[in-house]
This record gives C-alpha cells, sequence and structure tokens, in this order.
C-alpha cells in the first residue's frame, strides 16, 4: 500500500462524516498522476507553500503601513496564525487539516502592498474592480508559475476556499469555513496587539464587556473563541459559535473599525500609500514597455488593464516604494 493510501484509509476510518476526503475531491482543471505519498490536498498546500506569491506576504502591510517595530503582524505572519488557529479548529472537529492549511496558506496570496487601503484605491482606479480573494484565485490559477506553466492546478475544494475566504457567500466545504472564521479570530486579536503597541489604543479602551466574556488577555480570547466554535460544532454539519460569544465577538470587532481600521493615526500614511499605487496604474498603462519583459506574453492574454492591476497587486509595500521612486523622483533629489 502506497503511503498516500495509507492517509486516504485513515481519513475514511476517523474523519468525521462531515469532512471533505482527499481521495473524494472533485478534481483539479487539469489531470494530473497521483503521488505516491502526498494526498492531493497535500500538494496543494505544498504548492502555495513554495509560491513566490506566499514569499511576498513577508513584506506587504498587514493593518499598520511601513511599522518601524520588528514585532508587527505583516500579511505572511497574519496567514501563518490563520493557518495555526484553523488547524487547531479542523483537528478537533476531526475535519481534514491538510485542507484546512492549504486554504488558509493560500487565502491571502492577492492582497496588494499598504494592506486594504491598497485593495480600495485599486478597486477605485481599476475598471473592472479589484477584491483580494478573486485576485487570491487568480494567482494561483493564472500567475504563479506551476509545473505545466502558469497556475498551480489546485483542487476545487482548495480554490472554492480561498475565494470565499470573505464575503457573502459561503465555502462548499467545512474546512473552508473554518478559515473563514479562522480569518476573522486571527486579525480582531493580533489588530489590538499591534494597535496598542503603536500607541493608537491604550488596553484600558477595550470594551470592558468584551473582555470579562471574551478574555482579558490575547491568548485568552483566541482561546475563547476557538473553544467556543468547537463545542457548538462538534458533529454538526455546519459550524456554529454561541450567540452570547458571537454577540462581544462583533461588538470588538466593530469597536476596532471604529478606532482602529479608520483610526487616523494609524492610516496617517493612507493618502500617500494610495498616491503611489494609482500614480503607478496610470503610468503603466500609458507605458507598458516599461514592465518587466515576462508580462508582455500576459499583455496578449489578458489586456493590458488586467496585467498592470496583476504586476502592481503582486507588489511588496517597498518594491511598489522603490518602483514609484525610480520613476517620479529625480535621481538627484535621493
Amino acid at each position: 500500500m502506497l503511503f498516500r493510501e495509507i492517509t486516504e484509509k485513515y481519513e475514511e476510518e476517523r474523519f468525521s462524516p462531515y469532512a471533505a476526503r482527499s481521495q473524494h475531491t472533485k478534481g483539479r482543471r487539469l489531470t494530473e498522476a497521483l503521488c505516491e505519498v502526498r494526498t492531493e490536498f497535500q500538494r496543494d498546500r505544498d504548492r502555495i507553500l513554495h509560491a513566490k506569491a506566499f514569499r511576498r506576504l513577508k513584506h506587504k502591510t498587514q493593518v499598520f503601513l511601513s511599522p518601524e517595530g520588528d514585532h508587527y503582524r505583516t500579511r505572511l505572519t497574519h496567514t501563518l496564525e490563520v493557518a495555526q488557529i484553523s488547524r487547531t479548529i479542523a483537528r478537533a472537529l476531526q475535519l481534514n487539516e491538510d485542507l484546512t492549511e492549504a486554504i488558509a496558506l493560500g487565502h491571502d496570496l492577492g492582497h496588494t502592498p499598504f494592506g486594504h487601503s491598497g485593495e480600495r484605491i485599486l478597486n477605485e482606479v481599476h475598471p473592472m474592480g479589484f477584491h483580494h480573494n478573486e485576485q487570491s484565485l487568480r494567482v494561483v490559477d493564472h500567475l504563479e508559475k506551476g509545473k505545466r506553466g502558469y497556475g498551480l492546478n489546485l483542487t476545487f475544494e482548495v480554490r472554492d476556499g480561498i475565494l470565499h475566504h470573505t464575503g457573502a457567500d459561503r465555502p462548499a466545504t467545512l474546512e473552508g469555513q473554518i478559515v473563514k472564521i479562522s480569518d476573522r479570530i486571527a486579525y480582531i486579536n493580533h489588530d489590538i496587539d499591534d494597535a496598542i503597541r503603536a500607541g493608537v489604543l491604550k488596553y484600558e479602551d477595550l470594551p470592558k464587556d468584551c473582555l470579562e466574556n471574551l478574555g482579558a488577555t490575547h491568548s485568552d480570547r483566541i482561546h475563547t473563541m476557538i473553544m467556543d466554535l468547537i463545542h457548538h460544532s462538534i458533529h454538526q454539519p455546519k459550524l456554529s459559535q454561541s450567540r452570547e460569544k458571537l454577540f462581544y465577538i462583533d461588538k470588538l470587532r466593530a469597536f476596532m473599525f471604529e478606532n482602529v481600521y479608520l483610526n487616523k493615526k494609524a492610516k496617517r500614511e493612507e493618502e500617500k500609500a494610495q498616491h503611489i499605487i494609482q500614480e503607478l496604474y496610470h503610468y503603466f498603462l500609458k507605458n507598458c514597455d516599461r514592465l518587466p519583459e515576462e508580462m508582455g506574453q500576459r499583455i496578449e492574454e489578458f489586456g493590458i488593464q488586467e496585467t498592470v492591476k496583476d504586476y502592481i497587486a503582486g507588489m511588496t509595500d517597498r518594491y511598489a516604494i522603490q518602483k514609484y521612486m525610480d520613476i517620479f523622483v529625480p535621481t538627484v533629489w535621493k
């Protein structure tokens, strides 16, 4: 028996009846020979982990633009925290941990430089609009280079989870739904941590009733949210949380939007960041010959606007800043 078949047998015997089993995946768009060692979802996880887009996440903003401290979250550390929370929940519910991890690692691959401020301005200037979940799917389907050229040829379940990790639509699998909830658990809590470190918030500012019901510390709140989800979802065909905990989670999230995500101090560089992205977008539309050489083929396939959008969305914060400096700032001024 192959190592992969041993794992598939374990999934059949030990997983919840509501778990996605790698042996029964809805498949890939292009058929491939199976691996002797890894399941289909494990292969997807590895492809995402080795992708260039994944490595670039370490230099992309989470909330605070150009943070000076070493301990602020980046898009990469956020992704790893989501993966850890997702795996904990999946294991407790006897769901497919490999599928959950693959979705979590890939869910933010399409994020722009400068966090959600970059996403907002690119959505404004690009005629077809921009949403990072759709771009994440585009990265794995078309932009990242795989064995057969461009595209990682991931399974349906991973692609669905990436696309639907945010927004109104529910992922098709419970594993994808776990990532959607874990994303929120992660960013609410680590953004509190970063906001206090940045001086945007004081601990005393946090709603006292939320602290009393969810926990006084970072780890306590994460533990409470995870355990509440597990206790209300185990052996169930859908995920759910208690009304009480969900009320305080939503209240804490609303507090963060009002006091951090839309806070002028936290966003003091936002106009500059958005100006950079807007100017780069319009510049490359008019000067497509200044795009990297490999973009020529993409222009033929996807058109100039889509190619420029892809190029800018894939930039790290510091690469976008450097490109802006190279194009718009005279050398003698640097």
